[in-house]
This record gives structure tokens, C-alpha cells and sequence, in this order.
């Protein structure tokens, strides 16, 4: 019998080839925008949506004589994005010159970070089928983005937009730990996950404010690493997936058929499923690094940086051990309310105070499941954390039972209101009258005498009256009351 864990079956990281397993090597580079109100080198907004080229000063369109002022702010960002990688900051930093060619880079350079980035080694925990890992951080650097090449307005000219031009970008560099295409995706949801709880980028994809290039080789298991090909500026957690798969897929066909692996650039044509070359590494440019004459060497004092980690948010891994500990949730639920920092601090409000696991049944599956049906966000949620909280107190209290309260968050999503108002004024509080319970299970046991003699030889019927009684009084019986009649008159 094959083992499937080792030979590329379900659960394997390996992919099954005409010639054995392999094993694909990935590695990322992860363009994050830095979240601030101007640029990396001038005052210029870094608002989306502007008229084509309305934020733009003159040192992003590289007017003669314009010098580029360092943004504190962009500085601060990539600090403390750094230390929420567990990462080393390098006090001291420099910004080099990439020197290359592009009708969008007006200054003929990019503004970058070469062989002294601002951040050095890290590592990011990830969590794909139960098994934790560790992905490393190589560095982080400072960059300006380029502008915007505009091919599709006429058939004849091409049209710049310097919009972006110089806005401050984060490229986080991994080391190639990743296996396969699941744990890349894992690795890229929490990168943006620590991102956004940080506040140094807002993880928009849909925008490109945040992309990844991504490196792919593969190789027989433990053998020596392969060539590998960057696939550029994947902009979808479900793209990055599929190009991986598509990428590693081609490379072992190649080498199968008895090919080489070029090393080169390509792109992810999510249409048709396929990578496809953009530039091979005999075009890749001669960047030329060197200082930029311009900008001082960056010398940052420690004090600053300890300023900077004392005032850090609580972060997804450790608010992770805090649910779990403080309010008994399961690592899964817990793991589904700190995915997003607004989702998170919504439970805390709900739970604080109240028992956590019914706030998280509530937030989980009934608010949560509501907000995907009608494709909305934490934040346009109809029903706030002091009405759910209120909701939970009233089933806390025996005052209205579970299906009541299915009815009472639907008034709250399309009515709104105060709960515990809304429940006394609709005559909606759970019957805990033991005298009106007997009276319904009397009713319900002389009109079904067959049903009762099942029940007897039979216990499991016992839900079948359930059922009836709490149909009879509207959903308003106390279930706990009703079985506990049941079983006296039925003698179970």
C-alpha cells in the first residue's frame, strides 16, 4: 500500500510527476504600501482614485533641481511593521539608486534599499492543516513605487499617470520555506492580517496596495534547489494559489520532457490558468546600485524604536492565546474572530463581561454568516456589539430561549431597538410557568396515546413531544422545563 503522505497524495506538500515525487521551493516578496497621508520623499497625497496625474508635486515628476525630504512617518511605519515581524531593526540604513529604464519612472531611478535595508531578519507563524510553521523574514526595505502605464486610451500613444509615482512602499522578503501553494496563501493572509492590526498598510489587493512577486522552483525531494522564475505582481490571495500550482506544474513538465528551466520573469494569466514569460534573464536589468547622493545614511536612535514597540496593538498570535485562555474558545473559533483587528474587538465588546463561548456562537455563526449572505463588512453591520451583548444577556438569563432569539436578531437586524424593550413590548420572554409547561404537556400526550406508548418503549421519542410543546407555545417554552415534565408524566 502506498503512502500517500510521502507520495504526493491528499495531505501531501509533494506533487506527483511522471518520473516521482517533487517538491516545490517558494519564496515571496510582498509589496506592502505604507499607510500615510503623503509620499515617501515629498508631500504629495497618496489618496486612490485621483484624476490621472492631480497628486503629483514636482520632486515625484523629477523636475530639475527638486530634492527628495524623507516622510518620518513612512519611517516609523516600516519600525514598527518590522517589530510586529519579531524582526531586527537596523539602526542604521542607507537608500540606494536602482537605476533602470521605464516611461513611468521619471527620475530614470527607483528610490530603494539595497545592501542596508531598515529591517533585517524575522519571521512570520503560520497555521495550514493543523501543523504550525515558521517562515523567515530575510529583510524589509523602503521603496517608492513607480506610476502607472496607461496602454488602452488611444491605438496610437501610450498615457502616464504619476499618481503613485514615489507613494512609500514595504518589500518584505521571505526566505524560501514555503512548500506549497496552501502555506503560501496561509503566509500571505497573515503577513496582511499583522499589516492591517499594525496599521502600516491597509492590505487592499483589490487596490494594489498590497502584491506579491512570487518565486518558484522545484525540485526531487531534499535534492539541491532548482532554477527558480518570479511571478510578478499577483495581486490575489486566490491568484498567488493558482499561479503556484500552475508554475510548478510547468517547471516539472519541462524537466520531465528532458528540458531546462530558464530562469526568468513571468506573469499569472488568471484567464486561462497559466504563467507565461515576460522577460528572460538575459534581458533582467543591471540595476547599478549605489548610494543616493541625495539622502543622508538613515541613523535611527533606540530610544525611538522602544517608543515604537511599547506603543504596539496587541497582535493576531498573541490575541489568538488570549481568547482561548480568557474566554475558553476553541483555537478555530478563535482563530476565525482575530483574522481581521475590527472582527476581533466587535467579539471582545460582545464577550466582555458575559460568557464567551455563547458570544462567540453568536458572532461566529449567526452575525458573521448574516454579514457574508448579504456581502457586508464588520463595520455596516445593522446590529452593533451593545445590542448582540444585550441578546446574549436575555438568553444568559432563561428570559428568551435560543429560537426566540433567532427571532429577536432578525428584528434587530432590519428594525434595530433595545432588546430587552423589543422582548417586553412583543410579548416575546421565554414561559418558565411550570403550571402553563404541564398544561401543554398534558394537551400534547392526551391527544397523541399511540405516540406515548413509542415514547415509552422507545426514549428517543421523547423530542417528537418536544417538538409539539414547543410549537404549541410559540417557540416560548422553556425547552429545559419541557423535557424535564415530559419525562415525569411519561415515566422515563
Amino acid at each position: 500500500m502506498q503512502d500517500t503522505a510521502k507520495s504526493g497524495g491528499k495531505g501531501s506538500k509533494l506533487i506527483p510527476g511522471a518520473t516521482g515525487d517533487w517538491e516545490v521551493v517558494i519564496g515571496m516578496e510582498v509589496h506592502a504600501q505604507v499607510a500615510s497621508a503623503s509620499k515617501l520623499f515629498s508631500g504629495a497625497s497618496t489618496a486612490f482614485g485621483g484624476e490621472p496625474n492631480s497628486h503629483v508635486s514636482l520632486v515625484d515628476a523629477a523636475m530639475p533641481g527638486m530634492l527628495p525630504v524623507i516622510n518620518a512617518e513612512c519611517i516609523a511605519q516600516a519600525v514598527r511593521t518590522g517589530l510586529g515581524l519579531k524582526a531586527e531593526i537596523n539602526l542604521n540604513s542607507v537608500f540606494d539608486r536602482k537605476n533602470y529604464f521605464y516611461p513611468d519612472l521619471p527620475q530614470g531611478y527607483q528610490i530603494s534599499q539595497f545592501k542596508q535595508p531598515i529591517v533585517g531578519a524575522g519571521e512570520v507563524e503560520i497555521e495550514v492543516d493543523g501543523e504550525v510553521k515558521r517562515v523567515g523574514i530575510e529583510r524589509l526595505h523602503l521603496e517608492q513605487d513607480a506610476g502607472k502605464s496607461i496602454h488602452d486610451q488611444s491605438p496610437d500613444y501610450s498615457f502616464v499617470d504619476l499618481n503613485r509615482s514615489g507613494v512609500a512602499l514595504m518589500e518584505i522578503v521571505s526566505r524560501p520555506d514555503l512548500r506549497c501553494a496552501k502555506e503560501a496563501q496561509a503566509y500571505v493572509t497573515k503577513l496582511r492580517t499583522i499589516l492591517r492590526y499594525l496599521g502600516t498598510c491597509d492590505g487592499d489587493m483589490e487596490k494594489g496596495n498590497l502584491r506579491a512577486d512570487v518565486n518558484v522552483s522545484v525540485r526531487k525531494p531534499g535534492g539541491p534547489l532548482g532554477t527558480r522564475c518570479e511571478i510578478k505582481n499577483v495581486n490575489s490571495i486566490r491568484f498567488i494559489g493558482q499561479a503556484i500550482e500552475a508554475e510548478a506544474r510547468r517547471q516539472i513538465d519541462i524537466i520531465e520532457d528532458g528540458g531546462a528551466i530558464e530562469q526568468e520573469t513571468r506573469l499569472f494569466d488568471s484567464a486561462k490558468g497559466e504563467t507565461r514569460s515576460m522577460r528572460s534573464k538575459e534581458e533582467a536589468h543591471d540595476y547599478r546600485y549605489f548610494p543616493d547622493p541625495d539622502l543622508l545614511p538613515l541613523e535611527l536612535e533606540q530610544s525611538f524604536v522602544d517608543d515604537l514597540a511599547r506603543h504596539l496593538p496587541e497582535l493576531p498570535d498573541a490575541k489568538h492565546a488570549r481568547f482561548i485562555s480568557e474566554y475558553g474558545l476553541s483555537a478555530y473559533d478563535a482563530g476565525v474572530l482575530v483574522a481581521e483587528r475590527e472582527n476581533a474587538d466587535y467579539f471582545e465588546a460582545v464577550a466582555k463581561g458575559r460568557d464567551g463561548k455563547l458570544a462567540a456562537n453568536w458572532v461566529i455563526n449567526e452575525l458573521f454568516g448574516r454579514l457574508n449572505k448579504e456581502g457586508k463588512d464588520i463595520a455596516r453591520a445593522p446590529v452593533s456589539a451593545s445590542q448582540l451583548g444585550g441578546l446574549v444577556d436575555l438568553i444568559s438569563a432563561g428570559t428568551i430561549s435560543g429560537k426566540i432569539a433567532k427571532d429577536l436578531f432578525e428584528i434587530l437586524w432590519t428594525e434595530g431597538g433595545d432588546p430587552a424593550e423589543i422582548v417586553e413590548a412583543r410579548g416575546m420572554k421565554q414561559v418558565t410557568d411550570t403550571g402553563a409547561i404541564e398544561k401543554a404537556v398534558d394537551e400534547i400526550i392526551a391527544a397523541n396515546p399511540e405516540k406515548v406508548e413509542q415514547a415509552k418503549a422507545k426514549p428517543s421519542m421523547l423530542g417528537w413531544f418536544v417538538g409539539q410543546v414547543m410549537k404549541a407555545t410559540g417557540g416560548k417554552a422553556n425547552p429545559a422545563a419541557v423535557n424535564e415534565t415530559l419525562k415525569k408524566k411519561l415515566g422515563l
